[in-house]
């Protein structure tokens, strides 16, 4: 197996969605056969926009593109891909962070290598670049983000340095990434009451939902989640709300819902707030998992009380 950087651009002529699937033509072929059950790094090239590295996944398979010729997929595995929390930029101090990039000297090499959509990726450039995207003590920063006086914990208190693959299958670790990742792309703003609260210590209010449970073949894309506050949060698992066809009108089970409760709570047209790169929007996909699975026919056991 071996480790991949895989180039990813939103308009590009392929069709793909870095969470489920890679197109890529014949001759990456063999490269991407030999990553298969291994880790891929996305990056956005150049042309394409600041990015850069942008996330991780891991391939399940690789398939002939059906119906097209030359043409081959890579399937992610379900639950695998995570966006970084900050995207790593191309060079750093000067220097590319992949070493098959980098001249003797330390700068960038031109052309060749450079242009490829497939690279080889050793594993210490992989650490290196998931390290910056994604780092050890994530979770300790985000304990201490709205609390500075948590920094001054003991030294045994520290976070414990985990390896790069423990982080990235660590369940624990992927719901603080996802919960970041979420609320920062909608601007801490809740997508169905537009209210962007925050409490007296200037903590978020709002909460990143899954739209597909990670449990029911949901992954940690940002376009698996939504900002919400904490009842609409609620309301959502339990098939009380959910998103149209159109993926912007919000829906409501009306003989569960009293309409002041929908008045109070959602926004007044009715429509999501979305964030505003077309690539962060809900999936389609996910939001119909959540119409035909969720709305309507999960409720729980405990009584509602909406005054």
């Amino acid at each position: 197996m071996v480790k991949l950087v895989l180039l990813h651009k939103a308009d590009s002529i392929y069709e793909d969605e870095p969470d489920i699937v890679y197109d890529f033509p014949r001759s990456y072929l063999k490269a991407v056969q030999e990553a298969e059950g291994d880790w891929v790094v996305y990056y956005e090239p150049v042309k394409a926009g600041p990015r850069g590295y942008f996330a991780v996944a891991r391939i399940q398979e690789v398939i002939a593109k059906p119906g097209v010729e030359d043409r081959y997929l890579a399937l992610i595995e379900p639950g695998s891909y995570l966006p970084f929390d900050t995207e790593v930029p191309r060079l750093v101090a000067g220097s590319p962070l992949e070493s098959s990039l980098t001249e003797p000297d330390g700068t960038p090499k031109k052309g060749g290598a450079v242009q490829l959509a497939v690279r080889r990726l050793t594993d210490a450039d992989f650490a290196r670049i998931v390290d910056l995207g994604l780092p050890h003590d994530l979770e300790h920063r985000e304990d201490i983000r709205y609390d500075p006086a948590g920094e001054g914990f003991a030294d045994e208190a520290a976070p414990f340095h985990r390896p790069v693959l423990e982080r990235l299958t660590r369940r624990p670790y992927r719901d603080v990434a996802f919960r970041r990742k979420v609320r920062e792309t909608y601007n801490h703003r809740c997508a169905m009451s537009g209210l962007q609260l925050r409490n007296g210590g200037g903590r978020p209010e709002v909460q990143a939902a899954h739209i597909r449970p990670v449990e029911s073949g949901g992954n940690d894309s940002v376009r698996n989640g939504l900002a919400l506050s904490g009842t609409l949060h609620w309301m959502f698992d339990r098939g009380l709300i959910s998103v149209a066809e159109d993926c912007e009108t919000i829906l409501v089970s009306r003989n569960k819902v009293p309409g002041e409760v929908v008045n109070r709570l959602l926004r007044p047209d009715g429509k999501l707030w979305k964030p505003g790169e077309p690539r962060d929007w809900p999936s389609p996909t996910n939001l119909k998992w959540h119409r035909e699975n969720i709305f309507g026919q999960v409720i729980g056991d405990e009584a509602i009380n909406w005054n």
